[in-house]
């Protein structure tokens, strides 16, 4: 499946894809076209949080098994079939911390700091480089750290995470200011 953009398909690529899911549906063997389009991107979407990578391959598993289990009644809503998936695998993630059997975990990279602080002079983002990954770390929200990473860290579109989180697109991008205001008061 060719991607217009990272996270964007075309309405034909939509259409093809959901010709594969009404395949699958019919015919669950079917359901390994997708599967093996996917699940790198929910791999790498689960190991990100997980730093573990045998609980992240178990975790994965799990979150194509109840898309298995669950495609006939999936309904496409004009968005593309792997924000369905992110859904179900944050919805597996966050019973994972809920029951404390996973440590969750933050990715950072230096690059991605800065990216959250574009319009912040680059001697104070030096300065406070390691403070900003201790409360990113620490003082976030699950809620705001997962709009943090998937923003920034991940570099995904408000459309994608508003998909993602089943909120409207707006209410992403909101959330997501809301969440750097948080970042910057503190700061200052």
């Amino acid at each position: 499946m060719q991607e217009t953009s990272k996270y964007h398909f075309t309405e034909t690529e939509l259409a093809n894809e959901q010709g594969r899911i009404e395949a699958a549906k019919k015919n669950p063997a079917q359901f390994a076209v997708l599967y093996d389009t996917y699940y790198e991107a929910i791999f790498r979407f689960v190991f990100q949080r997980l730093d573990d990578k045998e609980l992240a391959f178990d975790t994965t598993q799990q979150v194509f098994m109840k898309a298995l289990d669950k495609l006939k009644r999936y309904e496409y809503r004009g968005v593309p079939f792997a924000s369905w998936l992110f859904r179900i695998a944050l919805n597996e993630l966050n019973d994972l911390f809920r029951d404390a059997n996973a440590i969750r975990t933050v990715n950072i990279d230096s690059v991605s700091v800065y990216l959250i602080f574009e319009e912040y002079e680059q001697t104070k983002i030096d300065k406070y480089h390691d403070k900003i990954v201790d409360i990113i770390g620490e003082q976030l929200e699950e809620d705001e750290l997962q709009l943090i990473e998937m923003r920034f860290f991940e570099k995904r579109s408000f459309k994608q995470i508003a998909d993602i989180l089943d909120i409207t697109e707006n209410n992403a991008k909101v959330k997501t200011y809301r969440v750097l205001d948080k970042l910057k008061k503190v700061l200052d």
